[in-house]
């Protein structure tokens, strides 16, 4: 929570923490008239939300509604330096470690692109929770924030403009390289995740490092080019990449997957809605059959009525435990 003064070009932090915090529809937090109480619901990875308030700078929780919710997780925070970059992400693992072993990693990317990995608190029960699954059967997920995400200024979330899969791309395996050293992952078990723009990141991984045995693409970006003919919100692209594809294609060539498909040899496991229109399923099948030409292992599912996320349960569970299985077959 920052105070800003444009004419003073001064900034002030009144309240700062390790939690996602939503307060209305138009702020995470909300202000008395004179500004000097606040009130938000805060959480986190291992604590559920709870409406906290006060004077700032302190907040206190005042409800304890979930108190009695148990945590499913146990979860920290990695930060590291790349290029003259302070770069963030969240570790989080099973609930009970053994610090002599050594367990296989998902390394999950965020969507987006300008976004952010938040800490948000892990149910139990039946609902549906990727890092609950993955955890309870063993693995670690590491969720980097690199550049181009929300949280650290903006320099820091521009800094991927006209550079897709470049330098945030070695911030986040910079950042495996540091989790390697502070947890027990087993670096020859590495997994790698992700959906919308961290499915693009999910195939941009596997045409450009062979470090992961096994990964899963969810609604993700193969080419640029034929994308940018395809989706129905194409214009948020120009920002991103300085003209558009008919004015500058090499921009767009340069920051494709299927451009490197020959790289590709991580089984890959690929899904999207058929009524994704964020995503368009032409992108996943197009990556598909570049896998399967080059004799890559792949498997693609194509879930009937959906959009850019999976709403009906029955393909929840269905994603669930394609998901869980192919991480098992090559990572266990």
């Amino acid at each position: 929570m920052v105070a800003v003064d444009p004419r003073a070009r001064t900034a002030r932090t009144y309240w700062s923490g390790p939690v996602t915090a939503s307060g209305s529809h138009d702020g995470r937090f909300v202000f008395s008239a004179d500004g000097t109480f606040a009130a938000s619901v805060h959480e986190d990875f291992v604590t559920a939300p709870r409406i906290v308030a006060g004077r700032l700078p302190t907040l206190k929780a005042i409800t304890q509604d979930n108190a009695a919710f148990t945590a499913q997780v146990s979860a920290r925070s990695v930060a590291w330096t790349n290029e003259g970059y302070a770069v963030q992400g969240w570790l989080v693992g099973p609930r009970e470690v053994d610090p002599a072993k050594k367990y296989p990693m998902i390394v999950q990317v965020h969507g987006g692109p300008a976004a952010a990995a938040t800490p948000r608190f892990v149910p139990g029960g039946a609902s549906v929770s990727t890092l609950r699954d993955l955890t309870s059967n063993g693995y670690f997920v590491f969720m980097p924030n690199p550049r181009g995400s929300f949280g650290q200024g903006s320099t820091f979330g521009s800094a991927n403009k006209r550079d897709f899969g470049g330098g945030d791309w070695r911030d986040i395996m910079a950042g495996v390289d540091q989790v390697l050293k502070v947890a027990p992952v087993d670096g020859e078990r590495l997994g790698l995740f992700g959906h919308s723009y961290g499915g693009y990141m999910t195939m941009w991984g596997v045409t450009h490092s062979q470090r992961f045995k096994a990964a899963v693409a969810g609604a993700g970006i193969a080419n640029w080019i034929s994308y940018y003919g395809q989706n129905g919100i194409d214009q948020w692209m120009v920002p991103f990449f300085g003209a558009t594809a008919y004015d500058d294609p090499a921009i767009y060539r340069a920051a494709s997957p299927i451009e490197s498909i020959k790289s590709a040899k991580t089984p890959t496991f690929i899904y999207v809605g058929e009524r994704d229109v964020e995503c368009p399923p032409a992108q996943s099948v197009e990556f598909w059959h570049g896998l399967k030409a080059m004799g890559t292992p792949v498997s693609l599912v194509i879930y009937d009525g959906e959009g850019h996320a999976l709403r009906k349960p029955e393909h929840q569970n269905d994603l669930r435990n394609r998901m869980l299985g192919w991480f098992d077959r090559y990572l266990k």
